[in-house]
C-alpha cells in the first residue's frame, strides 16, 4: 500500500471518530431524579419559607400578605435580640472549649504510651452518642439535690450549684455538655494534622537547643493552624444551629436565659403558631449562618502551610 493510501485511510478514520454517534449515551434519566429530590427537599421549602415570611399567618386565622412587616417587627423585638446574644455567647464558648481541650488531648494522644489506641477509642465515645440521650443523662447529673456533680463538689468542700436551673450559669452549663461531646472531634482533626507534620524542622530545633514549649509555639502551632481552622469552622456552624441538647435540657429556660435563635424560632412557629413571623426569623437566621460561613472560609483560605513556611 502506498503512503498516499495510508494517509487517506488515517484521515477517513479521524473523520469517522469525530462524527457524533447516534448511540451516544443519554445521562438525563439519571440526572432528573436527583434534580427532583433536590427541588422537593431543598428548593421548595426555602421558596415556601420566603413566601411565608412576607405573609401574616397564625394557624387558625386567615393568611394575609404583609410585605416587610415581619422583618420590621424583628428589628424591634427585644426577645429576638436577646436570643441572638445568647446564640453568639453559646457559639463562642462552645468553640473555644473544645478547641483548647481537643488540641491538648491531641498532643497527649500523639505521644507513644501503652494502651494508647484503647484510650483513644474511649475518648471519642461521647461524640457517638445521640444528643437527646446525652441531654437526659446530663440533666440528671445537674440536679441540685440528686445530681452527682454537686456530690463531687461537696467532696472538695464546694457548695451545691444550680447549674441549668440558674439564669447566670445555664449557658456555661450547656456549653459544658457541648464541650464534653465534641472535644473528641477536634482531637481527631488535630491528630490528623500532627501526623502530617514534617520531622525535619523538629530535628533542626533540637540541634539548636529548643525546649518543648518553643517547639510547640514556633513549629507545631503554626503548622497545625489550618487544621485548627477546620475545627473552628465545623464547630462554629454546628454550635450556632444547636437545638436538640438545649431544647431537651432547658427548652430555653429558666425564663428565656438560654433561648437561642433556634429555640425562639421553634417556640414562635410551633408553640405560638405564628408561622409568618417564624418564617421571617428563619430567613434571617439563614443569612446569619451563610455570612458566618463565608467569613470563616475566608479566614481558612488565608491560613495555609505556605504562610507558616515563610515565618
Amino acid at each position: 500500500m502506498s503512503s498516499v493510501s495510508i494517509e487517506a485511510a488515517k484521515a477517513t478514520a479521524i473523520r469517522s471518530r469525530s462524527k457524533p454517534s447516534g448511540l451516544a449515551p443519554n445521562y438525563w434519566p439519571f440526572v432528573v431524579p436527583a434534580l427532583i429530590v433536590i427541588a422537593a427537599v431543598i428548593v421548595f421549602p426555602w421558596v415556601f419559607t420566603l413566601w411565608m415570611s412576607v405573609n401574616s399567618w397564625t394557624l387558625g386565622q386567615a393568611q394575609a400578605f404583609s410585605g416587610w412587616d415581619n422583618y420590621l417587627r424583628l428589628a424591634t423585638d427585644t426577645r429576638f435580640w436577646d436570643s441572638l446574644w445568647h446564640t453568639v455567647l453559646y457559639t463562642v464558648l462552645a468553640v473555644i472549649g473544645p478547641l483548647f481541650l481537643g488540641t491538648l488531648a491531641a498532643l497527649i494522644f500523639d505521644a507513644q504510651f501503652p494502651l494508647r489506641g484503647l484510650l483513644r477509642g474511649i475518648f471519642v465515645m461521647p461524640m457517638m452518642a445521640t444528643p437527646v440521650a446525652i441531654a437526659l443523662v446530663w440533666t440528671m447529673m445537674f440536679h441540685p439535690q440528686l445530681g452527682v456533680l454537686n456530690y463531687l463538689l461537696s467532696l472538695v468542700g464546694i457548695g451545691p450549684q444550680e447549674w441549668i436551673y440558674n439564669q447566670t450559669s445555664v449557658i456555661p452549663s450547656l456549653v459544658l455538655v457541648e464541650t464534653w461531646q465534641w472535644t473528641p472531634l477536634i482531637m481527631l482533626i488535630v491528630l490528623g494534622g500532627l501526623a502530617a507534620l514534617p520531622r525535619e524542622p523538629y530535628e533542626s530545633a533540637e540541634i539548636d537547643g529548643a525546649n518543648a514549649w518553643q517547639k510547640f509555639r514556633y513549629l507545631t502551632l503554626p503548622m497545625i493552624a489550618p487544621f485548627l481552622m477546620v475545627g473552628v469552622i465545623i464547630r462554629s456552624i454546628d454550635a450556632v444551629k444547636s437545638f436538640d441538647i438545649i431544647y431537651a435540657m432547658t427548652q430555653g429556660g429558666p425564663g428565656t436565659a438560654s433561648e437561642t435563635i433556634n429555640i425562639y424560632l421553634y417556640n414562635t412557629a410551633f408553640s405560638y403558631y405564628d408561622i409568618g413571623y417564624g418564617s421571617a426569623m428563619a430567613v434571617v437566621f439563614f443569612v446569619v449562618i451563610v455570612a458566618l460561613s463565608f467569613v470563616l472560609m475566608m479566614v481558612r483560605a488565608r491560613t495555609n502551610w505556605s504562610d507558616t513556611e515563610t515565618r
